[in-house]
């Protein structure tokens, strides 16, 4: 019996919702998943992730776990770690490169490790000197955004020091870490690893001009290319470094890696370790062009779940 066909002869639950700012997103995907898992015929049953999901997952006799969680108390290490106690398996990435994937800081510094490139950047802490910290800032426009939420959060592009002060404001309502990088003028794009592979890359132009929560979740604020109009060298180099910077942070499963790119040069935003899965998307768009419909994909992540080794 292949491993795929072990996890579906299990109760699933996918667990969605949950604690997060990307609650809504978390509900959305986790439905999506759902809804593929019963379309195959398989017991798979919807949990909303709450304080109570220990005696949840009890109850509904959970013999695998569909993450379908985003944002902090799904993304970061905290569920993955309950169910490693609870001895439940489930997809996706383990303890320990779901918390550092996480944390951009964290991430950028096992990146710049492994050679992969990413923008330039200074670390705010809650209760610096904020004013100190913003004289040193000498090259703008920059990028403020929290070091650990997702979905674009609490994000600002600002292009002074009075823009710099409100952005940290920002940034520090999500989170007492901020992240205050160099503003890369290029394209942005994705490319979804599943497994160990590749898939096509994907070139996200925003209608407003910036990537922001209401452009990712609202369907046609952003135009997605596909396949990335980019150079065959680069679009190579995007996938060897998609591939890199999985391995050196030890994800498992599918994750979604961005960039931007400026002319050759690639720079890493993030590392996303449970991408989303609606209808707006980017890994099912870019597994769909390799030829791996949406109900296929969930199978293969399913297939690949487990307890860290």
């Amino acid at each position: 019996m292949s491993q795929a066909e072990h996890w579906q002869r299990k109760r699933i639950v996918v667990l969605m919702g949950g604690l997060s700012a990307e609650r809504e997103i978390s509900l959305r995907t986790g439905n999506a998943v759902l809804r593929a898992l019963q379309g195959r015929g398989l017991d798979a049953v919807g949990l909303d992730a709450g304080r109570d999901l220990p005696a949840r997952l009890l109850e509904l006799g959970a013999q695998v776990a569909f993450i379908a969680l985003h944002g902090r108390y799904g993304e970061d290490g905290t569920v993955q770690g309950l169910l490693e106690l609870l001895q439940i398996p489930y997809t996706g990435s383990g303890v320990l490169a779901s918390s550092v994937a996480m944390n951009k800081l964290v991430t950028k510094q096992v990146l710049l490790h492994h050679g992969v490139g990413t923008p330039a950047f200074a670390v705010y802490r809650n209760g610096n000197d904020r004013e100190a910290f913003i004289a040193g800032q000498k090259t703008f426009p920059l990028v403020a955004k929290p070091a650990r939420e997702g979905s674009t959060i609490g994000v600002s592009i600002v292009r002074d020091a009075q823009g710099l002060r409100a952005g940290l404001d920002e940034a520090l309502r999500h989170d007492d870490l901020v992240l205050v990088e160099e503003f890369i003028a290029g394209s942005e794009v994705t490319v979804g690893v599943l497994g160990d592979q590749p898939l096509p890359v994907i070139q996200v132009v925003p209608k407003g001009g910036f990537y922001d929560y209401q452009s990712k979740y609202t369907p046609g604020q952003t135009e997605y290319l596909l396949p990335a109009p980019l150079p065959e060298g680069v679009i190579c180099n995007l996938q060897v470094a998609a591939v890199t910077a999985c391995r050196a942070l030890g994800c498992r499963g599918a994750a979604r890696v961005d960039f931007m790119v400026r002319g050759e040069e690639l720079f890493c935003l993030e590392v996303n370790t449970i991408p989303g899965m609606t209808e707006t998307s980017l890994l099912p768009k870019a597994a769909g062009a390799a030829g791996i419909p949406f109900d296929e994909l969930v199978l293969r992540i399913l297939a690949d779940a487990g307890l860290d080794k």
